[in-house]
Parts: structure tokens; C-alpha cells; sequence
């Protein structure tokens, strides 16, 4: 059923719902009216990936198109809601990664141990723009909106020292409507694997499918494999592969590692945390201890509030991390050129720095598992 938009005038009020209008924003308004409203290309920028030499391309939308792809965005969002699968938790509203992770603990605790893990190579610079289109098509018949969504799938990459390229693929990570975009181009290999009755686990482009026995994980597989090959993606040769949850090796999903029927942060998860203390604690800080501490109980709080699902040998690792490297610090204050061990950790211990304040996630996780017990009881 196609959701028509061919009011103008209910759609020009949702481009730009916002109160009092600036006059840049209506200069915008009477642009989308008249339909000469074309986007700048996108601005490239580059992040490294923790844990890697490589880096992630970025496509930064300008200021004025940001606005207008908010505004398409609230106008499709809604329409494409409806049939997304509800094993899909990536940018979608009142969902999340926590969401993800939940239904992949459940799914393991009931025996779907044999699964894939699956890896799309460079998902969202390498969408065919038509098949996308034609996906919208199949719920919007509002010709502006269509050429909207067309435009800005096509304006082009602008990236420092290498000029303007055009856009064949993709949809670019940073735009606001690419997110939901992306879902869409997904939602039918959703559907399929629904369909077969695999269970699928997705957040964006991280999935994994978890099954009952080694035939259902290797059928599922094929069946992965050739959907995407006919949908123009790629399946990475090396990261997409079976996995058996219950034995040694398991598989990462969503920056934890699932492995006989526990959890952890996995490798690459632990050295973002290291790398983001070690940037806190430089021995040569000249700021108090207690706004070290303070600082570095922020990035510990973030941290344990999504790991805190982890085994508890991981959490008194991270406190012992973060207290070698104040003891360090406080070492080269005293114009030593230790490392935070041996008569360091005996002129600071351990309950010198509690009582500082310094945040410790070992007695944190011990906390909430009494109080969880208490409750259970």
C-alpha cells in the first residue's frame, strides 16, 4: 500500500515544524516549494577505528542539509516504522544496542548456540542507489520526496586536497536520513530470515544469526550469502564465518564477546577504555589528583554503564589498569621513574585511592549483583 504525500501544503509544514522560521529557513521553505532547493556535497572527513590502522569515512552533510534531511526524515520515518522486522534495534526509535544485546543473551540461554557472524564490507559507501529507490518507491508516491531522497543520494563527496566526486553508491555515515535508509535497504533480508525461522539479531549493519543446531547455522549462511550477493553488497571474506558459541572462540557483537555462556568487552573494547585513561593520566599532568580522578571516573562510569554485563574478573583488571597508572604519575611527581608497581602500590594502595574517590568497577559490580540478588529473592 503506497502512503501517498501529495497535500503541499501538510508536507511544506512538516519540512519545517520549528517555530519562528529564520530567514535562512525560509529561504529554504520557498527553495522546496518552487523545488529548486539542490544539497552541497557532503564534506569527507576520516576517523580511525580503535584498535586499527584503518579508517572510517565520514560524510558530513552541511548546516542547511542537515535541516531539510531532519525534516524528510520525520516525514518517512513513520511510514517505513511499520515493517521494520523487530529483530532490528539500530536507529530506530526506542531502541538500542542494550535492546540488541538482551535478545542475544536470550536467544543464547535457550540453546541457539550455533549462529553466523556476519560483516558487511563498507555497508553504507557501497548501497546501489536504484535498488535503494525503488525500496522507497514501494511506500512513498510524493515525486518531491522521492526526487528529495534521490538528491541527496547524489550530491556528491567533497573531500580536502581532492575536490568534488560524485556519489554512484551509498548513502554517507554523518547524514541524518542514512541511518533509516540503511535499515530500509536491510528490511527484506530481515524478512527473509524471519521468513525461514532463523533468528537474526541486527543493530545497522552488525548482525548475527543464531540457530539450534550446525545445519540451520550453515543453511542460514548460504541463504546470507546469496541474498547479498544478488542485493550488490559484499560479505567480508575474513570477519563473516560460522561460530559456535558454546565452545572456545565464540563471536564479538555490539563491542562485547560471547563465549560459553558469558559475556565480556571484547578485545578491541578494552583498548578504547586503556587508550582514553592513558590520555588522562600522562605523568607529566600538572592538574590535581583529584580532578585526574575525577575525569577518569567519568569515562569509567560511561564505560561500566554498558559493561556492566561482563564477567567480574574484567572489572577488577580495569581498576588495577587505572590504578598502575595513577601510581605512576604519582611516582614521577616524586622523581622516580617507576611504573606504578612494587613499593609504589604499597605507599598507594588500594584504599588510598577509594578514599580519594576514584571510582572502582570490581566493587561497583559486586554491589549490583547483591542488590540484584536481594530483589530475586
Amino acid at each position: 500500500m503506497l502512503t501517498r504525500l501529495t497535500s503541499g501544503e501538510s508536507a511544506d509544514r512538516v519540512w519545517f515544524r520549528l517555530g519562528d522560521k529564520t530567514e535562512e529557513l525560509q529561504r529554504r521553505h520557498e527553495q522546496l516549494r518552487a523545488g529548486t532547493y539542490r544539497p552541497q556535497p557532503v564534506r569527507r572527513a576520516w576517523i580511525a577505528k580503535p584498535g586499527s590502522t584503518e579508517k572510517r569515512p565520514l560524510g558530513i552533510p552541511a548546516v542547511r542539509d542537515r535541516i531539510v534531511q531532519g525534516a524528510l526524515r520525520h516525514v518517512l520515518e513513520p511510514i517505513f516504522e511499520t515493517d521494520f522486522a523487530g529483530h532490528s534495534y539500530g536507529f530506530r526509535p526506542g531502541r538500542g544496542a542494550r535492546d540488541a544485546l538482551r535478545r542475544g543473551d536470550t536467544l543464547l540461554k535457550a540453546g541457539h548456540v550455533w549462529g553466523v557472524d556476519a560483516d558487511l564490507k563498507s555497508y553504507f559507501d557501497t548501497i546501489p542507489h536504484e535498488r535503494l529507490l525503488a525500496l522507497v518507491k514501494t511506500r512513498v508516491a510524493d515525486g518531491r520526496v522521492l526526487a528529495r531522497v534521490e538528491s541527496f543520494l547524489r550530491a556528491g563527496v567533497l573531500e580536502e586536497f581532492k575536490g568534488w566526486k560524485p556519489t554512484e553508491w551509498g548513502t554517507p555515515q554523518g547524514g541524518v536520513i542514512s541511518p533509516l535508509l540503511a535499515n530500509l535497504y536491510l528490511n527484506p533480508l530481515d524478512h527473509q530470515m524471519e521468513k525461514a525461522g532463523w533468528e537474526m539479531v541486527r543493530y545497522a549493519d552488525d548482525f548475527v544469526i543464531l540457530c539450534r543446531t550446525p545445519a540451520e547455522a550453515q543453511a542460514a549462511l548460504a541463504a546470507v550469502s546469496a541474498w547479498v550477493s544478488e542485493a550488490g553488497l559484499t560479505l567480508h571474506p575474513e570477519k563473516t564465518r560460522g561460530v559456535d558459541a558454546s565452545a572456545p572462540g565464540g563471536f564479538d557483537f555490539l563491542g562485547y564477546h560471547f563465549e560459553r555462556g558469558q559475556r565480556w568487552p571484547r578485545k578491541k573494547s578494552l583498548m578504547k577504555l586503556k587508550e582514553r585513561v592513558r590520555a588522562q593520566t600522562p605523568r607529566l599532568d600538572g592538574r590535581s589528583l583529584r580532578a585526574i580522578v575525577a575525569d577518569v571516573n567519568r569515562t569509567l562510569r560511561g564505560w561500566y554503564g554498558y559493561f556492566q554485563h561482563s564477567r567480574a574478573n574484567v572489572f577488577a583488571s580495569v581498576d588495577g589498569y587505572v590504578r598502575r597508572r595513577l601510581r605512576s604519575l604519582l611516582e614521577k611527581r616524586r622523581g622516580h621513574t617507576r611504573q606504578g608497581l612494587g613499593a609504589a602500590q604499597q605507599r598507594w594502595p588500594n584504599e588510598w585511592f577509594a578514599r580519594r574517590g576514584l571510582r572502582s568497577l570490581a566493587a561497583e559490580h559486586a554491589w549490583t549483583r547483591t542488590i540484584v540478588g536481594l530483589r530475586t529473592h
